[in-house]
C-alpha cells in the first residue's frame, strides 16, 4: 500500500495519481528531419569555431584500466599502423602497434562510430560511418559518412546526412573509387535512408541498389576475397522504442549480388526466411573464398528451462496463497513463512511477524501476497531466462547461395536476449574450418563451426565482444575489441594483452566526488562496473573498483568518504564501506498491495543534501530510508503514466532530486515525462509537467541551491529520434515554467547543473558536448576544444576545489577548473585579463617546466607578453597572437640571456594600450 510520512487519504493519493494520467495524454513526437540535423551540425560547428572556450583547460583523469566499447578495427598493410573505432568515443590511430594512440575525428559530427574501412589498395583512404550499428540503449545517432585520403588528417563528409547508424563499410580491393555502405537508419523511428548504396567516384554521387522498406537496412557487407564482383549483404529489421525492441523480421535476410552489387538476389535456400530473423553478420574464408559463415540471431522462442528457479520455501509457493485462508497464514511456522518471504525478495521489512499482523488487521490479503510478483518485471532475469534461440552458425560451400545451419546446440547463452548487440564472425584467415563468433564470451570452432568452445577465459578478456581483425598473413595474430576496449593476442587466442594505456574512451552514466584532500571520483560505466579514483590522477593511473555490471548512480556519504551507495543496471543496489569491504544490498521491496517495482536502467538514487542517514529511490514510486537503506518507506503513489506493452521496464523514475535549500521539497521525473514535487515529505505530490512538452524523457532535475522554488529540467526526445532542446525553468516550485534553451543546437540534452557561486552560471551536457550559460540559460557557449564533441551525462562541482567534474559517455571524465571563469566575471569588460599565473618549480619530476598563465581577451589579436623579475627588470618579452576568450600563455623559464632562477616574477599582456598584470614565484 502506499504508506506517506504520515497518513492522508487513500482518496487523495487516487486524485494526485489520476490527476497526472489525465493531463498525459498521449502525444505523437515527430522524429527531427534530416534538414534539421544538418542545420544542426552546422549550428555546432559554427559555435566552436566563435567559442571563447576552444582553448580553456580542461584535463582528462582516464580512467583507462576499464576502457570501454570497441566497435570497429581496421588495420593498414604494415600492420603497425591501424585504428580503432569506439561506440561513443570517436576514431583513435596507432602507427607504433598499438604503444600509443591518438584521437584524429575530434569535432567532426558526432563520436558514435558505426563502421570504418581502410582502400585496400591505398592506406591513406580511410572512411568512417557514423552512428554506433549496435542499437544498444546508449547508441547515438550520427550524422553520416566522412572519408580521409591523407590517413586521417583531415576529413570530407560524402553524404548520408539521415541515416543516423551506419551498418557496413566496405571499399573495393583494386579500385577505391568504387565504395559500398550500408545505411541502417535511424533507430528509434522509420525513415526512408536505409539499405545498400554503391558509389564509382569516390563518393562524389551514390546509387541506391538494394532497399527493402523504411523499417529495414544493411547491418553486413562482405565481398567475396579475389571476386569482388561477388558480394553479401545482411539486412536487419528492427526497431526501437523507450518501452520496447523488436530486432528481427521477415525484412531481415542474406542478399548476393554477382555483379559487384548492382543488383541483388535473396539467399533462400537453407537459410531461415520467417519473422523471427534477426541480425545477421558474416565472413568469407580467405584462404577458401567459397566458404562463408554466417552469425544469426534467431529470435523464435524454443523450450527451454527457466534459469534460476530457486527455493519456494519448503513447497511453499505463490500459487499456495491463491487458495489460502487468512487462518490458515497465521498457523504457518514462522521460521517457513520466513524462508518463503526471503526467497521471493519480499520488501526486508516484511517477516513473518509483521506478515500475520496484516492479515489480522485486514490490511492485506492472501491474495495480495500470491500476486507479489504478478505483473513485475526483474530484467535481469528476463535476459538470463530467455527463450529464444538465439546465436546460430550457418555455412556456405557455394559463395552464400546455399546454406546449412551447422553448429550444435549450446550456443543459447552467446546472446542470451540481445543478440542485436552483437553480430560479428570471423574465420582464421589460414584456415577455413577456424572461426571465432563475437558474443558476451569469445567463442572459437575448430571443426567448421559444429563445436564452441570459450576462447576468452586465459588473459582476463572483457566480456561482449565487439570486433576482431585476424591478421591475413599470420592468423594467430588477432586484434580484439570488446566492452572493455582493445586486446591483442600472438598466439590464437591462448594469451591475450589488454591495450588499454592510451584510450580514454570509458561510457560514464554517472558521476560523484566526495571531500577527502584530495577529493575522489566516483563513476558507474556502461559494462564496465562503478570505479573511484584520485581527482589528481592522470589518465593511465589506476582507478578502484567497486562494483561489476552496467555501474550506475554512486551516491557517497561525505562525512566520512568511505560509505558509498551504488551498483548496477536496473536498480540493483548497494551500501558499500570502502574502508572494510563490508557491503549490504538495499534496494527497496514494494509495498504488499502495489505493483512490483519498475526499476529504470538507469536507476535515480540520492543521499539527502539536509541528512546524510536518509537515502532516496526511484521506481515507480519514491523510496525514503531514515537508516542508510536498512529499511524504507513508501512516500509516493506511483508517479508514472502506467505500463506500455514491450519487452523494456518503462514506466518508470529516471529522476530523484531533493531540494538543498527545503528540508522534504523533493522532485521526481519520469521517462514518460511525468515531473511531480512535494513539499510536505511526501504527503502530497502535485504535477507540475504542465506547461512542458509532453511525454519526453525527464533527463535531469536540477532545484536551486541560490533560490527557494527555483528549479531547472532538461527533457529529452532521443528515443523518439527528436533532438530539440528541452531546457526549462521555474520560480514557483514547478506552477509555471519558462524555456532556457537560448542557442543551443537541435542536439539532445542530458543535464543540467547550476554553479554553486553563480547563480546566473549554468552548465548543460548534451549528446555532442559541453555548453555554459553566463546569463542564466539567455545565451550559451560552446566548451569544446579540449573537450570534444562527445555526449555527456552527468555532471557535479566538488565545491571545495570549484571543479566542474565532467562524466563523458565515450571520453572517460574531464574536470574544468572554474576559478578562471569566476575570475574573468569579476573583471567583465576589461580588454584583456590575466585570470591566474600559478608558481611553478624549477626542476619538474613530470614533463619540463613552465609557466602557464590564463588569461581572457576580449577580442582576437595581438599581445604584448612581458616577464620581469622582482627588481622590475625585463627578462624577457615578445608578441603573440591570440583567440578571442580564454587563452593560456606559456614561458619556459628561459630569460633572454643566462639561466633560469628561482625568485619572485611578474608577468605583463598588454592588449591595445590595456595591461594586466600577475606575480608568480619560481621556486
Amino acid at each position: 500500500m502506499y504508506k506517506p510520512l504520515r497518513q492522508i487519504s487513500v482518496l487523495a493519493a487516487v486524485f494526485f495519481l489520476e490527476a497526472g494520467i489525465i493531463s498525459s495524454q498521449a502525444q505523437q513526437i515527430k522524429p527531427t528531419s534530416s534538414k534539421e540535423m544538418q542545420e544542426a551540425f552546422a549550428k555546432h560547428q559554427e559555435m566552436f569555431q566563435n567559442s571563447s572556450f576552444k582553448n580553456y583547460p580542461v584535463r582528462n583523469i582516464g580512467p583507462t584500466n576499464m576502457s570501454g566499447r570497441v566497435t570497429d578495427i581496421e588495420v593498414s598493410s604494415d600492420y603497425k599502423t591501424y585504428y580503432i573505432a569506439a561506440a561513443s568515443g570517436g576514431v583513435w590511430k596507432t602507427e607504433d602497434n598499438g604503444q600509443s594512440f591518438a584521437p584524429i575525428f575530434d569535432h567532426h559530427g558526432t563520436l558514435g562510430m558505426g563502421d570504418m574501412a581502410i582502400a585496400p589498395s591505398n592506406d591513406n583512404i580511410i572512411w568512417v560511418g557514423t552512428g554506433e550499428n549496435n542499437s544498444s540503449r546508449s547508441t547515438y545517432a550520427g550524422n553520416g559518412v566522412y572519408k580521409s585520403t591523407d590517413a586521417g588528417k583531415t576529413w570530407e563528409f560524402v553524404g548520408f546526412p539521415h541515416s543516423q547508424h551506419i551498418g557496413q563499410i566496405q571499399i573495393h580491393p583494386t579500385n577505391p573509387d568504387i565504395v559500398w555502405v550500408g545505411a541502417m537508419g535511424s533507430l528509434y523511428s522509420k525513415n526512408d535512408e536505409r539499405g545498400l548504396y554503391k558509389t564509382t567516384d569516390g563518393g562524389k554521387t551514390w546509387k541506391r541498389t538494394l532497399f527493402v522498406d523504411d523499417n529495414t537496412g544493411v547491418i553486413d557487407i562482405k565481398v567475396q576475397p579475389g571476386n569482388p564482383n561477388v558480394l553479401l549483404a545482411a539486412t536487419w529489421e528492427r526497431l526501437r522504442k523507450a518501452y520496447d525492441f523488436i530486432g528481427n523480421g521477415k525484412g531481415s535476410a542474406i542478399w548476393r549480388s554477382e555483379d559487384g552489387g548492382d543488383t541483388w538476389t535473396k539467399a533462400m535456400e537453407g537459410f531461415p526466411q520467417d519473422e523471427f530473423v534477426g541480425r545477421i553478420g558474416f565472413d568469407f574464408s580467405l584462404s577458401s573464398p567459397s566458404t562463408v559463415y554466417a552469425l544469426h540471431d534467431y529470435q523464435k522462442s524454443e523450450p527451454r528451462e527457466r534459469r534460476g528457479a530457486g527455493n519456494q520455501g519448503d513447497n511453499l509457493t505463490t500459487d499456495s496463497f491463491k487458495s489460502m485462508t487468512a487462518d490458515a497464514i497465521l498457523a504457518l511456522e514462522d521460521d517457513k513463512l520466513n524462508r518463503f518471504l526471503r526467497s521471493n525478495r519480499f520488501a526486508s521489512k516484511y517477516d513473518a511477524s509483521s506478515v500475520k499482523k496484516l492479515i489480522e488487521r485486514k490490511k492485506i490479503t492472501p491474495m495480495d501476497i500470491a500476486n507479489y510478483n504478478s505483473d513485475g518485471r526483474d530484467a535481469n532475469a528476463d535476459i538470463i531466462n530467455s527463450t529464444v534461440a538465439g546465436a546460430e552458425v550457418y555455412r556456405s560451400e557455394d559463395g552464400g547461395k546455399s546454406w546449412k545451419k551447422v553448429n550444435e546446440p549450446g550456443l543459447d547463452r552467446v546472446y542470451n536476449s540481445y543478440g542485436y548487440y552483437f553480430g560479428e564472425v570471423r574465420t582464421s584467415t589460414s584456415n577455413p574450418d577456424e572461426l571465432f563468433i563475437l558474443g558476451v564470451p569469445l567463442m572459437v570452432s575448430r571443426d567448421g563451426g559444429k563445436t564452441f568452445a570459450n576462447t576468452d577465459s586465459v588473459g582476463n578478456v572483457h566480456s561482449d565482444h565487439q570486433s576482431m581483425w585476424i591478421n591475413p598473413k599470420d592468423s594467430k595474430h588477432i586484434l580484439l575489441g570488446t566492452d572493455g576496449g582493445l586486446y591483442v593476442t600472438y598466439g590464437n587466442g591462448e594469451r591475450w594483452t589488454h591495450l588499454n594505456d592510451q584510450l580514454t574512451i570509458s561510457q560514464f552514466y554517472s558521476i560523484m566526488v566526495d571531500e577527502a584532500t584530495p577529493y575522489n571520483v566516483y563513476g558507474g560505466m556502461q559494462d564496465n562496473g562503478v570505479w573511484y579514483g584520485k581527482s589528481t590522477n592522470r589518465p593511465s593511473e589506476r582507478w578502484n573498483s567497486l562494483f561489476g555490471g552496467d555501474g550506475m548512480v554512486v551516491a557517497v556519504d561525505t562525512r566520512s568518504n568511505d560509505i558509498v551507495y551504488t551498483g548496477s543496471q536496473f536498480g540493483n543496489y548497494y551500501r558499500i564501506n570502502t574502508t572494510t569491504g563490508e557491503r549490504k544490498y538495499v534496494t527497496p521491496g514494494h509495498d504488499i498491495g502495489n505493483k512490483p517495482n519498475r526499476w529504470n536502467w538507469r536507476t535515480p538514487a540520492t543521499l539527502s543534501k539536509h541528512n546524510q542517514d536518509i537515502f532516496y529511490m526511484g521506481s515507480q514510486y519514491v523510496y525514503r530510508s531514515l537508516d542508510r537503506g536498512d529499511t524504507w518507506e513508501t512516500i509516493s503513489p506511483d508517479l508514472t503514466k502506467g505500463p506500455r506493452d514491450g519487452n523494456v521496464p518503462f514506466a518508470t523514475l529516471t529522476v530523484v532530486e531533493e531540494s538543498p535549500l527545503e528540508f522534504g521539497t523533493l522532485y521526481a521525473g519520469s521517462d514518460d515525462g511525468n515531473i511531480w514535487m512535494t513539499r510536505d515529505h511526501g504527503i502530497k505530490w502535485v504535477d507540475i509537467s504542465k506547461g512542458l512538452p509532453q511525454n519526453r524523457w525527464v533527463s535531469s532535475i536540477t532545484p536551486s541551491q541560490h533560490v527557494e522554488g527555483l528549479v531547472y529540467v532538461t527533457l529529452t526526445g532521443y528515443r523518439n529520434d527528436e533532438f530539440t532542446p528541452h531546457v526549462y525553468k521555474s520560480t514557483n516550485y514547478g506552477t509555471t515554467w519558462t524555456p532556457i534553451a537560448g542557442n543551443l543546437p537541435t542536439e539532445a540534452m542530458n543535464v543540467i547543473r547550476e554553479d554553486h557561486q553563480h547563480a546566473d552560471l549554468l552548465y548543460i551536457g548534451s549528446d555532442h558536448g559541453l555548453y555554459i550559460s553566463m546569463d542564466g540559460g539567455k545565451s550559451y557557449e560552446l566548451v569544446q576544444g579540449n573537450i570534444p564533441n562527445v555526449s555527456i551525462y552527468d555532471m557535479v562541482i566538488q565545491k571545495k576545489e570549484n571543479d566542474l567534474v565532467i562524466g563523458s559517455h565515450g571520453r572517460s571524465v574531464f574536470i574544468m577548473d572554474l576559478n578562471p571563469i569566476y575570475e574573468m566575471k569579476k573583471n567583465k569588460g576589461a580588454e584583456i585579463s590575466i585570470l591566474n599565473a600559478p608558481d611553478t618549480q624549477l626542476f619538474q619530476r613530470r614533463g619540463a617546466p613552465s609557466m602557464d598563465a590564463m588569461f581572457y581577451t576580449s577580442n582576437s589579436g595581438d599581445v604584448q607578453v612581458t616577464i620581469k623579475n622582482s627588481k622590475g627588470e625585463v627578462v624577457k618579452s615578445w608578441t603573440e597572437s591570440f583567440s578571442k576568450g580564454f587563452n593560456q600563455v606559456s614561458w619556459d623559464l628561459r630569460p633572454e640571456s643566462g639561466n633560469p632562477s628561482r625568485g619572485k616574477f611578474s608577468i605583463d599582456l598588454n592588449k591595445n594600450g590595456q595591461t594586466s598584470t600577475k606575480e608568480f614565484e619560481i621556486k
